[in-house]
């Protein structure tokens, strides 16, 4: 006796599912803060008479405020997807689920916080935070303060850091699914390349 398969409906062609939309955010900001993470470690160790190292320093800080813009539409599309998913049935609360909840609640904060450390970071120095290319100043949070400043760049590493072992650890975690990706774009690599 054959069991009937529930009847999955498709988006319509050109329209994205809220998952897609949290899977593309997912990349996005994966992608930024890979660029961020690089780039903070290349310019930390710059001297100060680099000629581009104020441009590095722009760039890094309007990328810190755009996956911060990103963060708020990720978190609004997130909660889309949880209340659709649990609308009718709430999760199974087994050890692995509550796990899983906080990694990503802990990569999630992190995911703020690195951003806004970097933020009263500059404040606390009185450097502006100038958006790339425009003459958008982001607003002070708090005043120049030295012990501040220090309190902030140590708090932008150290978070910045702790931030990437739990990126390492959501990695370990989706390792199966990162073989699978892997192995899909480098059959879809090698079948362009013919």
């Amino acid at each position: 006796m054959a069991v009937a398969q529930p009847h999955r409906v498709k988006a319509p062609k050109g329209k994205k599912t809220m998952a897609q939309r949290l899977w593309f955010l997912h990349w996005l900001m994966a992608a930024f803060y890979l660029l961020l993470f690089t780039g903070g470690i290349y310019m930390a160790d710059l001297p100060r008479d680099v000629a581009y190292r104020g441009s590095l320093y722009t760039i890094h800080k309007t990328l810190g405020v755009f996956v911060m813009s990103l963060l708020l539409a990720r978190i609004g599309v997130l909660l889309a997807v949880v209340l659709h998913k649990y609308r009718r049935r709430l999760p199974k609360t087994t050890p692995h689920w509550w796990r899983m909840t906080a990694l990503h609640i802990g990569l999630y904060t992190f995911m703020l916080l690195v951003p806004l450390s970097g933020y009263l970071f500059s404040n606390a120095n009185a450097k502006d935070i100038v958006i790339f290319g425009t003459n958008i100043v982001m607003p002070p949070l708090i005043g120049a303060d030295k012990a501040l400043a220090e309190l902030g760049r140590n708090a932008h590493f150290w978070l910045s850091y702790t931030f990437l072992a739990f990126i390492l650890l959501h990695s370990l975690d989706q390792r199966k699914y990162l073989r699978a990706f892997l192995r899909r774009s480098y059959k879809t690599i090698a079948k362009t390349v013919r």
